[in-house]
C-alpha cells in the first residue's frame, strides 16, 4: 500500500507546503475523479506552474486566489505540462498569455493536444465508424457516437502558440535543484515528468499514480497502436532508474512513498488482465466489446464505455502483436480474437492469478 505524506488534502484555493519552494494545490474536475494536483515551484525570480486544471467551473476563480493569496509579490514565470490530456493543460493558453511566459511540453504531447482539442463532429470520419465497427458496436451505437463525438476544445482554453521543447533526459535548474525530464509513454504518447535527485522527488503527472491506474488506449486516430507495450516498458524503465525511496507527486490521490511496489502492482494489473483475455479468447471468439466483463468486474456507463473499450483493444493490440491471440475478420466486420495455444483454459485454471477488479477508470 502506498505511504502517504499527508493526511489530508489541501483547501481549493489554498497551497500546502511540501518542501521549501515546492508546493501542492488541487483544482477541481467536472467527473467521478473529482481532482487534480497542480504543483508550484518557486524560483528566485518567479514561479513554475506544472500542470494547469481544466477550463471548467471554479478553474480560473480559484487560480485568481492563488495569485493573491500564494505566490508572495512574485510572477509566474513559466508553465510546464506533464502531457496532453484536458485536465492538465486545460488553463495553460490562459496562464501563458496572462503572465507573457513560456510554455513547456514534449513536442509529441504539445502536437497531439493542439490536434485533439481542435477537432469538432466533423473529425468523426469512415475510420472512426470502422474502428468502433470492428471492436462489435452496432450501427445505432455507432450513430449515437457521431451524434456526441467531439475533441476536448471545450474544455482547453486555446492552447499556447509556441512551445519550448522537452527532451527526456534534459534538465531544468529551478532554485539551484536540477530537475530531470524523465519521458513515460503509454498513457499518452511522451509524457514528461520531472525527478530533483537532490530532493529525491518525482513529479509524476499520470505515469504514476497511488490508488488508481491511469488509462492506457486505443484510439480510432492509430487502431493498431501498442500503447501497452509502451506503458509497461516505461514502468520496467522507471524501476531501473528511479530510487524506490523517492517521494512521489501524482496528477490524482495525494503525495506519497512506494514508487517500486506501486510500479510492480502496475505491471502485475495489466499482467493479470493480459492472461484473463488470453484464456477467454481460448474458448470462443469475443469481439472486444464482448471482452469487456472479463477485465471490467462493474457496470460501466456510457462515458465510460469508450474508455473501457480502448483499453481492452490496447491488450489485445499487445497480444497480436505479441503473437498470443489471432485476430480476424468476420462477416459483419467485427474483428474477433482466438487464442494461439489451445491448451491455455486447462493450465490457466490451475495457475492464473487475475480476477482483481479494474480500478477507476482515468482519463
Amino acid at each position: 500500500m502506498p505511504n502517504y505524506l499527508f493526511k489530508d488534502t489541501p483547501a481549493q484555493g489554498t497551497v500546502r507546503e511540501i518542501v521549501p519552494g515546492l508546493y501542492w494545490l488541487r483544482m477541481p474536475l467536472p467527473m467521478a475523479l473529482d481532482h487534480i494536483n497542480l504543483y508550484l515551484l518557486e524560483d528566485d525570480d518567479g514561479w513554475w506552474v506544472v500542470d494547469t486544471g481544466i477550463a471548467f467551473g471554479a478553474t480560473e476563480t480559484l487560480w485568481d486566489q492563488i495569485f493573491a493569496n500564494e505566490l508572495g509579490g512574485k510572477p509566474i514565470k513559466a508553465v510546464m505540462c506533464t502531457h496532453m490530456h484536458p485536465d492538465h493543460i486545460g488553463m495553460a493558453g490562459w496562464l501563458c498569455e496572462k503572465w507573457r511566459v513560456p510554455f513547456y511540453m514534449t513536442r509529441m504531447e504539445y502536437m497531439s493536444g493542439l490536434s485533439f482539442s481542435r477537432m469538432s463532429s466533423k473529425d468523426f470520419s469512415w475510420t472512426s465508424e470502422q474502428y468502433y465497427t470492428r471492436a462489435g458496436f452496432s450501427a445505432d451505437q455507432i450513430t449515437s457516437l457521431r451524434q456526441r463525438f467531439a475533441g476536448f476544445g471545450s474544455v482547453v482554453k486555446p492552447m499556447p502558440g509556441a512551445f519550448r521543447r522537452l527532451v527526456d533526459g534534459d534538465s531544468l535548474v529551478i532554485k539551484g535543484n536540477r530537475w530531470r525530464v524523465v519521458v513515460g509513454r503509454g498513457h499518452s504518447p511522451e509524457h514528461a515528468c520531472l525527478y530533483s535527485d537532490a530532493l529525491n522527488i518525482l513529479i509524476s503527472g499520470d505515469q504514476v499514480i497511488p490508488k488508481i491506474t491511469s488509462n492506457v488506449s486505443v484510439s480510432p486516430a492509430e487502431p493498431d497502436a501498442n500503447p501497452l507495450k509502451e506503458w509497461l516498458a516505461s514502468h520496467e524503465h522507471f524501476l531501473d532508474i528511479l530510487p524506490g525511496d523517492a517521494l512521489i507527486l501524482p496528477a490524482h490521490n495525494a503525495p506519497f512513498h512506494g514508487l517500486h511496489e506501486r510500479l510492480r502492482f502496475l505491471i502485475d494489473h495489466h499482467e493479470d488482465h493480459l492472461l484473463a483475455l488470453e484464456e477467454a479468447c481460448a474458448e470462443a471468439t469475443p469481439c472486444a466489446l464482448e471482452l469487456l466483463p472479463v477485465i471490467f468486474k462493474r457496470k460501466l456507463d456510457a462515458d465510460q464505455v469508450g474508455l473501457a473499450l480502448g483499453e481492452c483493444v490496447a491488450h489485445l493490440n499487445y497480444l497480436v502483436q505479441r503473437g498470443q491471440l489471432m485476430r480476424f475478420e468476420d462477416e459483419q466486420g467485427r474483428y474477433r480474437y482466438r487464442s494461439i495455444d489451445e491448451t491455455l483454459p486447462h493450465r490457466l485454471r490451475k495457475q492464473s492469478h487475475y480476477g482483481i477488479e479494474n480500478e477507476p477508470i482515468q482519463v
